[in-house]
C-alpha cells in the first residue's frame, strides 16, 4: 500500500490550500537534498513534491480523495461507490473467471447484484481497466499487478531577482533519471509572479510500461530586493524627496526594473503617500500589468549651512503650520 499523500505532508484530510501550501514549504526546505545531506533525503523530498502536487491540484486530490492509490488509473466518470465494491470483490479473490453480466439477483452469495451496480453492468467494465487485468481471469499471465501507470510529477523550486522576473532569465538544472544525470535548460519567462509553476513536460517520474513519464514543474520564488516589494504583479517602492518638493511640488525620477521613469509630486505632499506609476510592475502576457507605487518619504539635511541655517529659522517664524494638528 503506497504511504497516503495526507501522512507524508502531516496535514488532515480536511486541510484548506493554505495548510497544505505550509506544510510542503516546511517539509521541501527540511528535506531538498541541497540542504538536507542524509541518503533518504531526496526519495523523502520526491516523496513530499508528488503528495503536494496532487493535494493542491483541487481535481486530482479530488480523484484522489475517491479512489486512493488507484486514482491514475480509474477511468473517468467511474462512480466510486461501485468502484470500490467492485475492489473490494477483486481483492476478496471472486475476480477469477467472475466476467459476465449481472442483472438482479445474479450476484453470488454475499456479493453484490443489481442493487449495488444497477441493471444489467459488465464487471469487467469495471475490474479490467482498473486493475489492469485483475479481474480477468486471476493468476494468468495477464498477472494481478498494475497496468501502465503514469509517472509521477516532480517539483523544484527556482528563485529569481525581481529584475529577472521582470525581464526573464534563463537557469539551468541538474536532475537525476534512470539514464543518469541530465542538465536541462529553462526559460524563465518576462512577467512571472512569486507561486508561478513552470511545467517540463516529460521530465518528471519514469511511466512503467507505455505510460508516458511524468512532469517537472519549476515553482518561481522573486528574492528580497533591497528596493522592491512585490505583490503580485504590482511593485512598492520608497522615493525620498526634500521638504522643498513635498511642499512645492517636483518632477523626480524614479528607478523601477524597467528603467527609469518621471513622477510627479503633488503640492503639498506628507510622507507615506503613495503614488502610481501605472503598468510599470511586473509585465503580463495574457493581460494588464502590475502597477509601480512609490511611497513618499521626506528627508531632511543632516547638517545645514549657514544660508539653509537662517532660510529654516525665517521659515519657522513666518509659518504658521502646526505638524501635529489632527487638521
Amino acid at each position: 500500500m503506497a504511504q497516503d499523500f495526507y501522512e507524508i505532508l502531516g496535514v488532515s484530510r480536511d486541510a484548506d490550500p493554505a495548510d497544505i501550501q505550509r506544510a510542503y514549504r516546511r517539509l521541501a526546505r527540511q528535506h531538498h537534498p541541497d540542504v538536507n545531506k542524509h541518503s533518504e533525503a531526496e526519495e523523502r523530498f520526491k516523496d513530499i513534491a508528488e503528495a503536494y502536487d496532487v493535494l493542491s491540484d483541487p481535481e486530482l486530490r479530488r480523484r484522489y480523495d475517491a479512489f486512493g492509490e488507484d486514482f491514475r488509473r480509474v477511468p473517468p466518470d467511474t462512480d466510486p461507490a461501485a468502484w470500490r465494491q467492485a475492489r473490494t470483490y477483486a481483492d476478496a479473490g471472486a475476480g477469477a473467471g467472475a466476467r459476465g453480466r449481472w442483472a438482479s439477483g445474479a450476484g453470488p452469495s454475499g456479493g453484490f447484484g443489481a442493487g449495488d451496480f444497477g441493471d444489467d453492468v459488465d464487471i469487467e467494465d469495471l475490474l479490467g481497466g482498473i486493475f489492469g487485468g485483475r479481474g480477468r481471469g486471476g493468476r494468468g499471465r495477464a498477472g494481478w499487478g498494475p497496468g501502465p501507470v503514469p509517472g509521477s510529477d516532480h517539483e523544484a523550486e527556482v528563485e529569481v531577482s525581481v529584475e529577472e522576473a521582470y525581464h526573464g532569465t534563463e537557469r539551468s538544472f541538474t536532475i537525476s533519471g534512470p539514464d543518469g544525470p541530465r542538465t536541462l535548460d529553462v526559460t524563465v519567462p518576462a512577467g512571472v509572479v512569486d507561486g508561478q509553476r513552470i511545467r517540463l513536460r516529460g521530465q518528471g517520474g519514469p511511466g512503467s510500461g507505455s505510460a508516458a513519464d511524468g512532469d517537472l514543474y519549476l515553482v518561481v520564488r522573486i528574492a528580497d530586493h533591497p528596493r522592491y516589494r512585490v505583490e503580485g504583479r504590482d511593485l512598492h517602492a520608497l522615493l525620498p524627496i526634500a521638504p522643498w518638493e513635498a511642499a512645492l511640488g517636483a518632477s523626480v525620477s524614479v528607478d523601477t526594473p524597467g528603467g527609469a521613469a518621471t513622477l510627479k509630486v503633488p503640492t503639498g505632499s506628507s510622507s507615506h503617500r503613495r503614488l502610481r506609476l501605472q503598468g510599470r510592475g511586473l509585465p503580463n502576457r495574457r493581460g494588464k500589468p502590475g502597477n509601480f507605487y512609490a511611497e513618499l518619504q521626506i528627508r531632511v539635511p543632516g547638517t545645514l549651512d549657514d544660508d539653509e541655517q537662517r532660510l529654516f529659522e525665517e521659515l519657522a517664524k513666518v509659518s504658521s503650520f502646526d505638524a501635529r494638528s489632527r487638521r
